[in-house]
């Protein structure tokens, strides 16, 4: 992989890195769909957008890319979130080229679509562009390399790379969220660590209400899964006393969550179930192709 550069656009930092062509699958709801190499694409394109001040990953935005060589364009395209298991989060596609050469790869991120707390309450709503220059030739493809991941039923992840300056888009330890941790469920291998913070240390997000909020990330390395559908209840000696939307939250201390309001404060021996209604619609590359796809529902007893 080759990191050709980083540039910085209003609020945002952006990162270009370049492979070979990988195919990926993109999800569709709870579907899967192949895209192949095609014989015309030249490099897998990636790029990553982070908070410069606290080093917050963004990943719940549009982005799109356009390619362009001595002024004229070359490509253009609206290209996927995806997750890999040496890069998790970032956005990606693959693109031709028109030989070897000097380009312009011209990066556009929309705002942030998530809800957005504290600090950045008031950030990330507008998009910005951002252009990187990138060398095509034969010395930047022999520095390029390809693994095979296919290993279906086998548990285990590679270790996600180091890039220099590139944050990693990893959810904190468990014993690192603040509030009170409510315990750790498992589904279809994504593990949802839930949190509950008390009203008058989540005055950011309620008017004094305890607040619930659950941190999806891989099982091996903590790596942030977004853009999923989820739903909470709260059973109390039989009865519900919660049961309500889980929303996607950026916050500078918790970072990527989902997140929710709750009446009361959940008790010992009260069962939290999280319901995740939609997968994270990421497209996948080798190694997560079969994963965080058929999602149940998991029970956490306090």
């Amino acid at each position: 992989m080759v990191l050709p550069g980083t540039a910085t656009a209003g609020d945002y930092r952006f990162a270009l890195l370049l492979a070979t062509p990988h195919r990926f699958w993109s999800v569709d709801i709870d579907e899967r769909f192949e895209t192949p190499i095609e014989e015309s694409d030249d490099v897998h394109l990636m790029a990553s957008v982070w908070d410069p001040e606290t080093g917050t990953v963004l990943p719940d935005s549009g982005f799109s890319v356009e390619i362009l060589r001595d002024g004229e364009l070359v490509s253009q395209e609206v290209i996927y979130r995806m997750v890999s298991q040496r890069m998790g989060f970032h956005y990606g596609a693959n693109f031709g080229l028109d030989g070897d050469g000097t380009y312009t790869a011209r990066l556009s991120v929309g705002g942030v679509s998530a809800r957005r707390t504290g600090a950045f309450a008031d950030r990330f709503g507008d998009g910005e562009t951002a252009d990187i220059e990138f060398e095509w030739s034969k010395a930047v493809r022999e520095r390029l390399a390809t693994e095979q991941l296919d290993a279906a039923g086998e548990r285990g992840a590679l270790r996600p790379m180091e890039m220099g300056e590139l944050p990693e888009a990893r959810a904190p330890e468990p014993a690192a969220l603040p509030g009170t941790v409510l315990g750790t469920g498992q589904s279809d291998d994504a593990k949802l660590v839930a949190t509950q913070l008390p009203g008058d240390a989540a005055r950011r997000f309620t008017d004094g209400n305890p607040y619930l909020a659950v941190s999806a990330r891989t099982p091996f390395n903590r790596l942030v899964l977004p853009a999923m559908g989820l739903s909470a209840s709260v059973v109390r000696d039989g009865e519900t006393v919660f049961e309500g939307a889980v929303e996607p939250t950026l916050d500078p201390e918790l970072g990527y969550h989902y997140g929710t309001v709750l009446p009361e404060t959940v008790q010992s021996d009260d069962e939290v179930t999280l319901d995740p209604t939609t997968p994270p619609q990421l497209a996948r590359h080798e190694g997560y192709e079969r994963a965080f796809l058929q999602m149940d529902s998991t029970t956490v007893t306090v």
